[in-house]
């Protein structure tokens, strides 16, 4: 079985016509060396009249093949490059290509004349294809590709059978990562983390877990966070009696190619990896995944859950277990992955079970008015609100912004259910929402301020704001919120912006308590050591962004619920009334 993108390779490479007779060569980029042998060995098979070199390492090639793959990391050192004349290309074939607007991808690209440049009046077709076709770190795609041809979700190719079905199971792991640091690539600092998961409790817990719910599953691969806590993992299946072994970046390439054989042949049950595994793999007996690293990266859920959805004539579904960590530092779970809370405990859910669930967490948030709606699979039917006295009440409690400040460092305030405001003191603002006809997806909108300036009569625009712009839109509220800050940080200075700056702690401005104080009553006026500066500031986002509106709300939710709560106990003392009791009678009647 080919990788997702490699399919694509061995159909495109023909199909793309050369412009004219000397432009016939294809270049395959990809960025690792599992992927570099496996587009070879793919193309070889294909295309037996075709010339086929390897640029990676100590291999170099001829820069004339029909078929060139290269690593991108070995294409870009030294003058490696200039081998290759960029007329003689027809196709340029990116695998994996969110990647694609990293440095060492763009130079590739700028020098085959795909990115417009002066001296190029030539230029390659380039394809790219991935199965994340997003980035952490919010930056546009767009800048090297102009627009996806086709797109199907995972979920849509499970239920098309184009993937395996697939159950999933969250497990409590009890690892605290709350206090992990957060690496430039926005997810969590690798050496933080193994500390925080590679202890005896969570590795102990880790493997009950799989005793309790796998076991009987022929190939589990694991996901752990470094080789630290691949080793304690590692020992601890055995010390369980389980044949679990490991491969990591470092393992000899003998020993790696023996060791995935056995797997793949079934020999052994548990394989144990860290950052080998999350992209283009072709191992398609996996029947288990296991995802002992907890991520705030989307993206590398998907690739590590990706692992386990090859079709396979030997599996009929392959079982996700995830160890869901503490959820205050903005995690990313499974069941994330289909709009539910991080923190949902499922227990083997297909497709169907979790549609079901996020409609019926839909339907309760319906009548929870403002506050946070759980439930689980084990005790369904749960709803909970959050009773607020009077407005102030509402626009004093921070539990709406937890959430999305547990994985952004920017001052997010929520205004209203599924929507977040980021008002920056030029009177721009962002907001980042739900989208509004399609309920399955998030979306940013930026609102850009008008600068009064009066024209040539004097008279000043009547708008006070441009026309909103949508500049992210998304199936991850993760995803969006990310997207959202790169946009942010790259308009407005960080110390603005920011909820943890120091002088949020101040205490708030006169014109800030005058603003406050307009809308309170005499004896409730706000002073200035009763308040700071970034409280402050957050509340009159609030207020302005509609926070009475959203206390009328609140107050037409509960009395909702109070009616229903009402009728129920009236129809339950009617069928009491409806009783008959046989028995001696007590002292009342006597």
């Amino acid at each position: 079985m080919l990788s997702e993108g490699q399919v694509i390779f061995t159909q495109l490479i023909d199909h793309v016509k050369p412009p004219n007779s000397h432009a016939i060569q294809t270049l395959i980029l990809v960025h690792r060396r599992e992927l570099v042998e496996q587009a070879a060995r793919h193309c070889t098979n294909a295309y037996p009249g075709k010339t086929i070199d390897i640029e990676m390492g100590n291999t170099h090639s001829t820069g004339a093949a029909d078929i060139t793959i290269a690593s991108v990391r070995s294409l870009t050192s030294g003058n490696r490059m200039t081998k290759f004349n960029p007329q003689c290309f027809k196709l340029i074939l990116v695998d994996e290509a969110h990647h694609i607007v990293a440095s060492s991808y763009m130079e590739v690209l700028k020098y085959f004349g795909v990115v417009p440049s002066q001296s190029q009046h030539y230029s390659p077709a380039l394809v790219g294809v991935s199965a994340t076709l997003s980035r952490f770190d919010g930056l546009r795609l767009s800048d090297a590709i102009d627009h996806v041809v086709y797109h199907k979700d995972y979920v849509d190719m499970i239920g098309e059978k184009w993937l395996s079905d697939v159950i999933f199971t969250t497990v409590q792991s009890k690892a605290d990562v709350s206090r992990v640091k957060k690496a430039a690539t926005g997810d969590f600092q690798t050496k933080d983390l193994s500390k925080a998961v590679n202890t005896q409790q969570t590795n102990d817990i880790t493997v009950r877990a799989w005793l309790s719910c796998a076991n009987n599953r022929k190939s589990t691969l694991v996901f752990c966070v470094d080789i630290a806590h691949l080793s304690g993992l590692t020992e601890e299946f055995r010390k369980h009696g389980i044949d679990a072994r490991s491969i990591t970046g470092d393992t000899a390439k003998v020993k790696r190619s023996e060791r995935l054989d056995a797997f793949r042949n079934g020999e052994y049950p548990v394989l144990l990896n860290c950052g080998v595994f999350t992209e283009g793999t072709d191992i398609p007996n996996i029947d288990c995944v296991l995802l002992a690293r907890p991520t705030r990266s989307r993206n590398l859920l998907v690739q590590m859950i990706g692992r386990g959805m090859r079709q396979h004539s030997g599996k009929a579904n392959c079982h996700i277990v995830d160890m869901v960590a503490s959820l205050e530092a903005g995690i990313v779970s499974t069941p994330t992955l289909f709009g539910l809370d991080p923190g949902e405990l499922i227990k083997e859910a297909n497709l169907e079970d979790l549609r079901r669930l996020k409609e019926r967490q839909t339907d309760q948030s319906a009548f929870s008015g403002i506050g946070s709606v759980k439930s689980t699979t084990e005790s369904p039917g749960t709803v909970s609100f959050t009773h607020y006295d009077s407005v102030w009440d509402l626009i004093d409690d921070t539990s709406g912004e937890r959430h999305i400040r547990s994985m952004s460092q920017l001052s997010w305030v929520q205004t209203s259910k599924d929507r977040y405001v980021l008002a920056p003191q030029s009177g721009d603002y962002l907001t980042t929402e739900r989208h509004p006809q399609k309920a399955e997806l998030f979306r940013v909108i930026y609102t850009e301020r008008l600068r009064m300036i009066p024209d040539e009569e004097g008279k000043k625009p009547r708008a006070p704001y441009k026309r909103p712009r949508e500049i992210a839109q998304g199936a991850s509220f993760a995803d969006v919120v990310r997207s959202a800050d790169t946009f942010a940080l790259s308009r407005y200075p960080r110390h603005l912006i920011t909820h943890k700056m120091p002088w949020r702690q101040q205490p708030a401005t006169d014109g800030q308590l005058s603003f406050l104080n307009n809308f309170r009553d005499t004896d409730e006026k706000l002073a200035g050591d009763m308040i700071t500066k970034g409280k402050a500031g957050d509340m009159i986002t609030k207020i302005k962004f509609g926070a009475r509106g959203r206390f009328k709300d609140v107050v037409s939710s509960e009395k909702i619920i109070q009616r229903k709560m009402n009728r129920s106990a009236h129809l339950e003392r009617l069928k009491e009334r409806e009783k008959v009791r046989v028995g001696p009678l007590d002292g009342s009647y006597v």
